[in-house]
C-alpha cells in the first residue's frame, strides 16, 4: 500500500501549504490542479490512483474542515486546534477525516499512517501526541457506535 502512503504524504503537504498560507478555508482542488510542493514532472510521474486518493483526502478534509477541527478540539486536552503545529494539525485532519468518512479503512491503519507521517514530517516526539489523540478518538467512536449514539 505504498501508493496510499504517498497519497497521504501529498495530501499532508498540500493541506499544510494551504493552511500556512491561510488559504485552507477557501480552496477546493479540482482534478488536475497542481499539488502544493510538487513540480510538474513529479506530478506527471504519479500514478492515477495516488492522485485520485490524494485529491479525495484533500477535498474531504476541506469539505468537512469545521467538523473535523471541532472533533480534534474535543480530544486535544492540552492545546486547541490553532495551537497545534501546522504539520500535526493537518496529519490529524487527514486522520480524523479517514476515521469519520472512510469506514473501509481499519482505525489501526489510520493511526499507524498518522504516526508514520508524524515521524517523517514533524518532530521526534509529536507522534506520541498524535497517537494518543487518535487512540482516544477511536475509543470514543467505538463506544458510541456500540451504544448507537452519534459522534
Amino acid at each position: 500500500m505504498r501508493s496510499r502512503h504517498l497519497a497521504r504524504s501529498i495530501a499532508l503537504q498540500t493541506l499544510y501549504s494551504l493552511d500556512i498560507n491561510k488559504r485552507i478555508l477557501d480552496v477546493t482542488l479540482p482534478f488536475g490542479e497542481s499539488f502544493q510542493g510538487l513540480s510538474k514532472e513529479e506530478e506527471d510521474a504519479l500514478e492515477t490512483d495516488v492522485v485520485l486518493y490524494a485529491l479525495y483526502l484533500i477535498n474531504g478534509v476541506l469539505e468537512h474542515l469545521e467538523e473535523i477541527d471541532e472533533f480534534i478540539n474535543r480530544f486535544s486536552t492540552r492545546r486547541s486546534i490553532d495551537r497545534i503545529s501546522f504539520v500535526d494539525r493537518n496529519i490529524l485532519r487527514i486522520s480524523v477525516f479517514s476515521l469519520l468518512y472512510c469506514k473501509d479503512i481499519d482505525s489501526k491503519i489510520i493511526i499507524d499512517e498518522a504516526v508514520k507521517l508524524s515521524q517523517e514530517f514533524s518532530t521526534e516526539v509529536n507522534y506520541r501526541f498524535i497517537n494518543g489523540l487518535l487512540d482516544t478518538a477511536v475509543r470514543h467512536i467505538h463506544d458510541n457506535s456500540e451504544n448507537g449514539t452519534a459522534n
